[in-house]
């Protein structure tokens, strides 16, 4: 029988952590909690500094200065000359190529590291059929990589990672080898697995899908520096800025240029033509002024006697929903319509922007100052 404790760690605590590559900054004073048995998805562009945040914290590389803690232990330290090899970290790696032995069955994969380990057979034959029974690949026990799928392969590389109960496993875009199918399966496998195992995975990855489906913190990385760390849904629903907004959600949230100016105690908003009030979800004080309005496409309804008066620029339908493109003067918007919907090019609509989370954006420096409704 699995033991589900058997994964659990201390926090992993980063600080002040930097790491340059010549004069180049690829981290840049990186301050981290990841707490024991979390989901941290490490998410952003190519070049953010995700991958590189993730191979100091496993000691595959040395960051420049600062300080790593694992529970009770510090692996990395600068100043005090301290650095843990990966070996000595007690951790489990797992990479986009699999790099099963393609001379081992299946079995014989999960527990060579057992075996070099010097476990005891009957403690290694108990420990594989456990991986075995948990990643659900029995049958293909005697079987050869060659002999089974890319996705079965992947199930094998987790299950040879896991065996040795490392106290936290890294992942570097494991499903991005897979087709769409098979990444959809695997999300929902790896959401498994984290909770049968109750082990703390660390995972690096730049799509947005897999980061809001997997995670319980995102840590959302620009130019090395982090932008938010947060639950996936408070990163979808507040923002901290227009980076953020733009990255997470697909399609992207809807950003208009307005301008606020306050009247009779009220906050008037100009945009897209239209005059409103914004009604904002917490006692704000906002200056007159340009500011930004985000809004998700999902708040963007399309109605008979809706106040706002658009153009479809483009209907996408997919059948579940559709993504229409809106166009009002210049602007385009995103709007999404749940279920078989369709409409004409250029078809005359109407829309409301509804909802209680719309985002209201500093314009120079781009930061959320609040959330709110059009009232």
């Amino acid at each position: 029988m699995l033991n589900k404790g058997g994964y659990g760690m201390p926090k992993i605590i980063l600080e002040n952590i930097t790491k340059k590559f010549g004069n180049f900054t690829a981290v840049e004073n990186l301050n981290l909690e990841i707490n024991d048995c979390e989901f941290i998805t490490l998410l952003g562009p190519s070049g953010c500094g995700k991958t590189t945040t993730l191979r100091m914290i496993a000691g595959l590389e040395t960051p420049t200065s600062g300080r790593i803690t694992i529970g009770d232990r510090v692996v990395f330290d600068s100043e005090k000359e301290i650095n843990i090899t990966p070996d000595k970290r007690d951790v489990g790696f797992l990479f986009q190529n699999y790099a099963l032995w393609p001379h081992m069955t299946v079995y014989k994969n999960i527990s060579f590291g057992l075996e070099n380990m010097k476990w005891k057979k009957a403690d290694i034959d108990r420990r594989v059929s456990e991986m075995l029974k948990l990643l659900k690949i029995e049958e293909f026990a005697e079987r050869y990589p060659s002999e089974i799928s890319g996705g079965q392969q992947q199930r094998v590389a987790i299950a040879r990672t896991l065996a040795p109960s490392p106290k936290v496993l890294f992942m570097d875009e494991p499903l991005s080898n897979l087709d769409a199918k098979l990444r959809s399966e695997m999300r929902t496998e790896l959401k498994r697995l984290h909770q049968e195992t109750k082990a703390t995975f660390v995972y690096v990855t730049h799509d947005q899908l897999e980061a809001m489906t997997l995670s319980t913190r995102i840590c959302l990385m620009k130019d090395g520096i982090v932008q938010q760390f947060a639950p996936p849904l408070t990163v979808y629903n507040r923002p901290a800025n227009l980076f953020v907004a733009d990255f997470v959600g697909n399609p992207s949230m809807n950003f208009i240029d307005c301008n606020i100016s306050t009247k009779d105690g009220h906050y008037q908003v100009s945009f897209l033509g239209e005059n409103a009030l914004f009604i904002p979800n917490n006692n704000l004080t906002l200056d007159d002024g340009e500011y930004v309005l985000g809004v998700r496409p999902e708040d963007v309804q399309i109605r008979e006697n809706g106040t706002i008066n658009v153009i479809s620029y483009a209907a996408l339908p997919t059948g579940l929903e559709t993504t229409v493109k809106l166009k009002k003067g210049e602007e385009i918007l995103s709007s999404i319509q749940f279920g078989s919907v369709d409409y004409e090019t250029d078809q005359e609509l109407k829309v409301d922007i509804t909802g209680n989370r719309l985002c209201l954006f500093n314009k120079k420096e781009g930061n959320l100052i609040g959330t709110g409704r059009i009232g």
